[in-house]
């Protein structure tokens, strides 16, 4: 089996791909004001198994167009949505980020957690704009430098899987620089990491290992992951995902 689909494999019954919280999800919501009964049109993009999604689909009176490029993904969403009776409001959409089928100005609200970087965070808000309606929200999240200075051994590995990570002023910069106002930040704390995606992972290792035969390459990726893992609870302090809440300028 693929590298690929043995990643698919290992996340797909994930309640979460990365990092994050219902409550980091609520609390984004409350930052961009978003109002209840408002009705709205959102597009999650990059929505893995859908947590944000749901949360938002319980939360707002809102049509949500749940975006991954992964059926896999999108056929736990709807399995999810179906028992939490939500079906009616969550539209999985299977597609690219980078090759959306929207038509311009046609969403109230673009959301994105912990997806963007597969496109990179400069080029995403650039090309997702136009999705938005003047004055619409952008709600994102972006692995982000916490400290000015790392260690040296944390620097090497992100610049290896991810040479786009930087700090929040960058961000902010590129979001001014790309037409929109930014009105709300704020840092995933460690239970997001920890409990919610680093935890349950390790809990799947021995089963995934067992279901492909204990193979080089199944192992392999649980290295990589564990890798992931202790480098985060080494050097928590210098990194974590921001959350970045902006508005389209009219």
């Amino acid at each position: 089996m693929s590298e690929y689909r043995l990643l698919i494999d290992l996340h797909k019954q994930a309640e979460r791909q990365g990092p994050g919280s219902d409550a980091a999800t609520e609390k984004a919501i409350a930052l961009a004001g978003l109002a209840p009964t408002t009705p709205l049109k959102i597009a999650d993009i990059g929505c893995g198994t859908g947590a944000a999604a749901l949360v938002l689909a319980r939360r707002l009176n809102a049509q949500i167009t749940a975006v991954d490029f992964l059926p896999d993904f999108l056929d736990v969403l709807a399995q999810r949505a179906e028992r939490a009776g939500l079906s009616e409001r969550i539209t999985p959409l299977a597609g690219s980020m980078d090759s959306l089928p929207f038509a311009d100005e046609e969403y109230d609200v673009l959301w994105s957690e912990g997806a963007i970087y597969n496109i990179g965070f400069a080029r995403g808000i650039a090309d997702w704009k136009r999705y938005l309606k003047p004055g619409g929200l952008l709600v994102v999240s972006e692995i982000t430098w916490t400290t000015a200075e790392r260690p040296p051994e944390l620097q090497a590995h992100w610049m290896s899987e991810y040479p786009d990570i930087d700090l929040a002023s960058v961000k902010i910069g590129q979001l001014e620089q790309s037409g929109y106002a930014p009105i709300g930040y704020f840092v995933l704390p460690p239970t997001c990491w920890l409990d919610n995606y680093y935890r349950p992972m390790q809990e799947r290792f021995r089963d995934f290992l067992a279901r492909h035969d204990d193979s080089a390459e199944a192992r392999a990726i649980v290295a990589a992951e564990q890798r992931e893992i202790e480098l985060y609870e080494q050097y928590s302090a210098h990194y974590s995902y921001g959350v970045y809440i902006a508005r389209k300028l009219a």
